[in-house]
């Protein structure tokens, strides 16, 4: 990284006590101890009130005076906060205008008016069911929910907020997995493979929705914090180079196996443990409403050479390593 002419960077986190953002500031206070870290959270989900020496200060992105007065000087806002589930944002979809849509403006208007440099993740949700594979971020958009409703909108206004005005990194990451620790605390979210190894830890049934062919990408959090990390470090090569406007990145690993296929895997490594449990196709409360097709690969080509990224997880070898300690 180039020399900054400031003191140490600062980096702004929004969301940072959620399942993501409490990870990236592990990441950064590892890799980056002389950084300074200001950590923001409406704590709506996340509950992390702090990492190693930083506190998470109690802040709504919808309130753009606090918002702004949380985040001067700034060179670097990570945003995170989000109301991210697709039945959430469809239960309260006002709040998930206000969150995801006009609380990303704000973000984006501090942005343009300091010229703080912006990360943002626009997830795959705003793809609908894709055409074409790989997966890119040049494909088209057309979100099946009203949270990639909100990403693309989102998506599209930091493109024009960014222009001419600050450098900005949008991410179409993949399905998380994985959990970190902070403190000795288990930091996790129930997303499909999560969901699968809390219920065969608990002798539960894996209960997977029709058709069970459907893929997914999935990529673990871990992996994910280290993008950020990659990412922060070239917005700050990209500001000292006065260079503006949007790169977008995908976020993603080569793993995309069927839902029920991961099923079955985390069936196998309980059963080496003690759990036996069953698999049962239910009724898809979704149909409709989430992607359906039977491959996922993404091109992850920008990521590795631009931001010099690669996975470091995989999902059998988690699945095995998380079932295993809980039979220790």
């Amino acid at each position: 990284m180039s020399e900054r002419s400031t003191d140490a960077p600062r980096i702004a986190i929004t969301g940072a006590a959620g399942y993501i953002g409490s990870r990236v500031l592990v990441e950064l206070a590892r890799q980056h101890p002389d950084w300074e870290i200001t950590a923001l959270d409406n704590f709506y989900l996340g509950d992390v009130r702090s990492v190693g020496d930083v506190d998470v200060e109690h802040v709504d992105i919808r309130n753009r005076d606090r918002l702004e007065a949380a985040l001067d000087g700034a060179d670097v806002v990570m945003h995170l906060a989000a109301l991210s589930g697709v039945d959430d944002c469809e239960a309260k979809q006002d709040l998930a205008y206000e969150a995801n849509v006009q609380g990303t403006e704000n973000v984006a208007w501090f942005c343009r008016k300091t010229g703080a440099a912006m990360i943002f993740p626009f997830s795959m949700a705003v793809l609908g069911d894709p055409e074409e594979f790989p997966i890119s971020v040049d494909h088209p958009r057309d979100p099946m929910n009203w949270y990639g409703r909100t990403k693309l909108l989102s998506e599209r206004a930091i493109e024009d907020f960014a222009a001419g005005a600050f450098p900005a990194h949008q991410f179409m990451i993949a399905n998380l997995y994985g959990g970190h620790e902070i403190d000795g605390r288990e930091i996790s979210k129930g997303t499909v493979i999560n969901f699968f190894l809390s219920r065969a830890t608990a002798g539960e049934t894996l209960t997977v929705y029709e058709p069970g062919t459907q893929c997914r990408n999935f990529v673990h959090v871990k992996d994910v914090a280290r993008a950020y990390l990659r990412s922060a470090e070239r917005l700050l090569e990209q500001l000292d180079a006065g260079e503006t406007g949007v790169e977008k990145y995908e976020i993603a690993s080569d793993e995309y196996p069927g839902v029920e296929q991961v099923a079955e895997l985390v069936q196998s490594a309980a059963a080496e443990h003690g759990h036996d449990v069953d698999i049962e196709l239910v009724e898809n409360p979704r149909a409709g409403e989430e992607t359906l097709v039977s491959e996922f690969p993404v091109d992850t080509t920008a990521a590795r050479e631009r931001l010099g990224w690669t996975t470091e997880h995989d999902v059998e070898s988690v699945v095995r390593e998380s079932l295993a300690a809980d039979g220790e």
